[in-house]
């Protein structure tokens, strides 16, 4: 085990003699004893919903916020420049993340203070946190979508006309919410390919024009790139232009 597990299980165990008087919670386990002197352990139906919807973090993470749009422009940006692990996708993935608690920031905010507190207050029961939780979310992807792409899946469900964005489920505002930041990050990352195309457009006429066949062009671009691209504070552009572009 390495060092980091031994820390966790020695914080575990500090933690364990408050969170025993603390007070009382969802139960873990329930120990049934049966009339042959032997014990039944019941892991209870809440902590198997809990344990299922920490699972889903990562699908909910890309399919309700701003990340997809996110990652897939920086990971655009960096093809366009040219730099095969530069940034890493650790590095992005870390600006994606960070990028998108800032954007999401107003929704978890409002989502704190309808669902999360009166929760903890014990002033509503956990469906009606639920409920309250999902509306901040369901309003900020209701503004990225685009109505042919709710459209369309209306559609291939089979369901009616919905009159109002706000009858939507989520069974199908997910999808279609997916769909156009998938479509919005690639005009983006159009956008952003434009000014590095016509450097490799340039570069390549002139080694064309020199006679120089046998020298990538790509390896002559790299560096005109990157100097345009540090010279125009391109990551600065870059991180505000997706910012401006959600509707929270």
């Amino acid at each position: 085990m390495n060092k980091l597990g031994i820390g966790f299980l020695m914080l575990v165990a500090l933690l364990l003699p408050e969170m025993a008087s603390a007070a009382v919670g969802i139960d873990a386990i329930t120990v049934t004893s049966n009339p042959k002197g032997g014990e039944t352990y019941t892991v209870t139906i809440q902590i198997l919903a809990l344990m299922t919807m920490l699972t889903l973090l990562p699908a909910l993470l890309l399919s309700m916020t701003a990340f997809t749009r996110i990652m897939i422009v920086l990971g655009l940006l960096r093809q366009a420049i040219g730099a095969a692990q530069a940034p890493s996708n650790q590095v992005l993935l870390g600006l994606s993340l960070f990028l998108t608690i800032f954007i999401m920031m107003p929704v978890l905010e409002k989502v704190n203070e309808t669902a999360v507190q009166p929760y903890m207050e014990e002033k509503i029961d956990a469906l009606t946190a639920l409920q309250r939780a999902s509306e901040p979310f369901k309003q900020f992807m209701l503004k990225q979508t685009r109505e042919a792409d709710l459209d369309t899946f209306v559609r291939i469900s089979g369901r009616q006309q919905i009159d109002k964005p706000e009858d939507v489920p989520f069974s199908l505002l997910v999808p279609a919410y997916v769909t156009s930041e998938l479509k919005t990050a690639f005009q983006i990352g159009f956008l952003i390919f434009l000014p590095f195309l016509v450097i490799d457009l340039v570069v390549a006429s002139v080694l064309m024009s020199m006679g120089m066949m046998m020298l990538s062009p790509m390896i002559v671009s790299l560096p005109f790139k990157i100097m345009l691209f540090v010279l125009a504070d391109g990551w600065t552009l870059v991180l505000e232009m997706l910012a401006a572009s959600f509707y929270v």
